[in-house]
């Protein structure tokens, strides 16, 4: 199932220096998933799901990138449908899904936009919606947190993960990442190497002067799986982006008849994680 003119949209925002190609970040990503990011993505959403196994439950992974966390709740016995506007991250995810479960029914991988209504509207309800670091890069974001929330069944969650509004450091990176993704392919670099010394370069300092140099950095894969690099290369060429407040997702919520069950905030530029429970009709 393809979303009406996907592809060529996404290509047409590409040339015009208007969106970011995460999925080609994310193919190679693949080259170094191993089972033990698998597992730190099992756990990731375990915790903030606050269960053990996802047996007969369905599982909607709209905006999936590397296919990761689809291929976590298939790993917890979920149901799962994986959908992203990006064609190199549906190929990711399709590439995980033929090395894991090949030709297994239980999981389905289409290309399509969670800013498409029809499309959304025809993939069904679901009693686990995830969208993790997605709907702030759609150009869209409350639009695409209706759509996404839409989909989730009577006494179903919503997990989604957002970028926190921090203010003047989210509009100087937003100017980053409009500049990065309108320059030439040969002229990113000057732009992604320095922001990555700005990201990274104060903790590698402080961890060396406590004797515990790339202490973070060789860690990271502990945090749901991911990688330093590529999450760099993310962050930077992000785009579009927009950022929302707590109080903003939690109205967003109550307002649609969805109760808070877990949070993980942040008062930086980073994700801030919200799980919701849609109340049962």
């Amino acid at each position: 199932m393809t979303s009406t003119g996907t592809a060529s949209s996404f290509d047409n925002e590409v040339s015009r220096g208007q969106r970011f190609e995460f999925g080609k970040n994310w193919r190679s990503f693949l080259d170094m998933l191993n089972e033990q990011r698998i597992d730190e993505a099992v756990k990731s959403l375990q915790t903030m799901l606050r269960v053990t196994t996802l047996d007969g439950l369905s599982f909607v992974d709209a905006g999936s990138g590397s296919g990761l966390f689809s291929l976590a709740a298939m790993r917890l016995g979920a149901r799962v449908v994986s959908f992203d506007f990006d064609p190199s991250s549906v190929w990711c995810t399709n590439e995980l899904r033929n090395r894991f479960y090949r030709g297994d029914p239980r999981w389905e991988v289409h290309q399509g936009s969670v800013l498409d209504a029809e499309f959304v509207a025809s993939l069904g309800h679901f009693d686990l919606v995830y969208s993790w670091g997605v709907l702030h890069h759609t150009g869209q974001l409350w639009r695409a947190m209706d759509l996404a929330a839409s989909m989730v069944a009577p006494g179903g969650k919503f997990f989604v993960g957002l970028y926190n509004d921090s203010d003047r450091p989210a509009r100087y990176w937003l100017a980053v990442k409009k500049l990065y993704c309108r320059l030439p392919r040969a002229f990113k670099p000057l732009v992604l190497y320095p922001a990555a010394v700005q990201i990274w370069g104060p903790r590698m300092l402080l961890e060396f002067a406590l004797g515990r140099p790339f202490h973070s950095w060789r860690h990271y894969k502990e945090r749901r799986g991911m990688s330093p690099w590529h999450d760099v290369v993310d962050w930077v060429g992000g785009y579009p982006y927009e950022v929302s407040t707590p109080h903003q997702v939690f109205e967003f919520g109550r307002q649609r008849g969805f109760v808070l069950d877990n949070l993980m905030s942040t008062i930086d530029n980073g994700i801030s994680q919200f799980v919701f429970v849609k109340h049962q009709a």
